[in-house]
């Protein structure tokens, strides 16, 4: 009998040996000594994962700087996060990011994640150093810090200058060879890619030919062509089949650049061709996608109006050949009649009037600032085309200015295409200016991502929250090969924004372009709380984007 009573207590001994292990492996949160396992617990949120699906309810905990664990969770954090009441999604990634310079001066990134960005996707104006320094760069940003994740492609034009200074010609064999050489560090030190600006001279007089043998060299190292293409307006689908055309023969997937439709006759015909275009080489096997930004007017110097041709051999070849008369005459054929191999802004905009001045680099010609060029040549006495030349002679850096070229219609026919993306085309600010300050910038820099969720799902229901969400988090990681980024799942990093659907908007304007956004509250970048309230926390969690040919970082 006795042995019985002591195996029974030996079989009772170990069943609840065995409950208590159970319960310790169920419930991690719940630590002996009671404190918290969990750094950061997010409550009572409505979670859209960033995949396109409809909200649960949940709570989001992280640790270590990713997400453990989506659900009800008991345990507590070292700090918690009442989220009632607002939407939390994952961390939003800009593909068209500027702020490869202005990070190195000042990394916490704040106008971006204001917005909700977490991760900028840079490089249509290549990096601020050469190839060979590229690796340096990179460890410098991570040791210095930034309050944001970036990663950058290499232009193809800076292999060109590197080679062949700013000449309108072609490589020979062995200049091309060392542009391939170039290139090859680049991937090799991190970059995501090349990338080409094909309106801008120098990167304009690189052809077809070239621009594949350079994207080669990216494939090779699993990288992307990515392009600001040769036209955006009468011939935009020419330049969506020449960027095609080297992705299919270079073998690389293709990302075009802020795609729209600058052609006032073709408004509500180019874009859905366009769309045509892109589905097609999609539907026979090229990887080709594009992003957008959702304003009517784009921004950039107001030397895109000089036929390209003038600015071979520098900046100030173009200077000269602007103080004189005879090409000044040439030029303002030109922008009448047309010059090969140049896209004109002008007519894309639709005349001159539709050209508006937002930073003239001159003291005495700030009074011309937010007026368009027909309003200043009339002030001036002077063809439109002198004014701007003269604006741009008398100027210091970059003379800059809006062309508003697109329609309202087009904009919403190219975001309802499941492949594009968002992309701001702009740099994270050095300082954040007073939000009263007039002119000097385009809106998308400030008011991009918030105006997606506040204009085209909550104003006009183009579409849904989820789908808005999907192409600002999942789809874009997925298109950048960045597997641990874009979803709130389980050990994947934890970038978070947690916004008020009623409240987001974007407060940005062509007047009063550095308005903060409204309705975000909290923004996470690696688990870490970087904006609070609306505020800046100063944390810098951000992290490097590496390229997959990386062999130095």
């Amino acid at each position: 009998m006795d042995k019985i009573k002591q195996r029974l207590r030996s079989i009772l001994s170990i069943s609840l040996s065995l409950v208590l292990l159970a319960n310790a492996f169920a419930f991690p949160a719940m630590a002996q000594n009671g404190s918290p396992t969990y750094d950061i617990v997010i409550r009572n949120g409505k979670v859209l994962d960033g995949a396109g699906n409809p909200w649960i309810r949940a709570d989001v905990a992280i640790r270590d700087g990713k997400f453990v664990k989506i659900g009800v969770v008991p345990g507590k954090g070292k700090r918690e996060i009442d989220a009632t009441g607002r939407y939390v999604t994952p961390g939003f990634i800009d593909m068209l990011d500027q702020s490869g310079g202005t990070l190195t001066q000042n990394g916490l990134a704040e106008s971006k994640l204001l917005q909700g960005i977490t991760t900028g996707i840079a490089g249509e104006g290549g990096t601020p150093v050469p190839a060979e320094n590229l690796a340096e760069y990179f460890s410098k940003l991570e040791s210095d810090g930034i309050g944001m994740n970036f990663g950058t492609s290499f232009a193809e034009r800076q292999a060109r200058v590197a080679v062949l200074g700013s000449e309108d010609r072609d490589p020979n064999e062995e200049e091309l060879e060392r542009m391939r050489g170039i290139v090859e560090t680049a991937m090799k030190a991190g970059a995501l890619g090349i990338t080409t600006a094909l309106i801008y001279p120098p990167a304009s007089y690189a052809e077809t030919e070239e621009l594949i043998e350079m994207a080669k060299v990216a494939g090779k190292h699993g990288g992307f062509y990515s392009s600001h293409i040769r036209g955006e307006g009468k011939e935009l689908i020419e330049a969506i089949e020449e960027a095609i055309e080297i992705g299919e023969k270079a073998g690389v997937p293709v990302e075009v650049f802020h795609l729209k439709a600058a052609y006032q006759p073709g408004w509500g015909t180019l874009m859905k061709k366009a769309g045509e275009t892109i589905e097609a080489a999609r539907a026979r096997g090229l990887d080709i996608a594009a992003n957008i930004y959702l304003y009517e007017a784009g921004g950039t110097g107001l030397a895109a109006v000089i036929p390209s041709w003038a600015a071979d051999g520098g900046r100030e070849k173009l200077m000269e050949r602007l103080k004189d008369p005879e090409i000044r005459e040439r030029l303002k054929r030109e922008i009448k009649t047309g010059s090969p191999g140049w896209w004109n802004i002008v007519e894309a905009s639709g005349g001159w009037e539709n050209v508006l001045l937002v930073y003239a680099g001159n003291k005495d010609n700030e009074r011309f600032e937010n007026k368009n060029l027909a309003e200043i040549a009339r002030e001036w006495n002077k063809d439109p085309a002198d004014a701007a030349f003269d604006l741009i002679l008398q100027g210091e850096g970059r003379v800059s200015a809006l062309y508003f070229m697109m329609s309202g219609s087009d904009i919403e026919m190219a975001l309802k295409f499941p492949w594009t993306s968002l992309g701001s085309d702009a740099a994270a600010s050095v300082e954040m200016p007073d939000p009263s300050t007039v002119g000097m910038g385009h809106p998308r820099g400030y008011g991009n991502f918030p105006r997606i969720i506040s204009q085209y799902v909550r104003e006009k229901k183009l579409i849904s929250l989820p789908e808005a969400i999907r192409k600002l988090t999942s789809w874009p990681a997925t298109r950048m090969r960045i597997p641990s980024r874009g979803m709130i799942k389980e050990g994947l990093w934890a970038d978070v924004v947690i916004f008020d659907l009623e409240t987001i908007s974007d407060t940005a304007t062509y007047e009063h372009p550095f308005g903060r956004p409204r309705g975000i509250d909290w923004v996470l970048v690696n688990g870490e709380v970087t904006i609070e309230k609306g505020r800046h926390t100063g944390a810098k969690a951000g992290r490097v984007i590496y390229g997959p040919g990386n062999t130095v970082n």
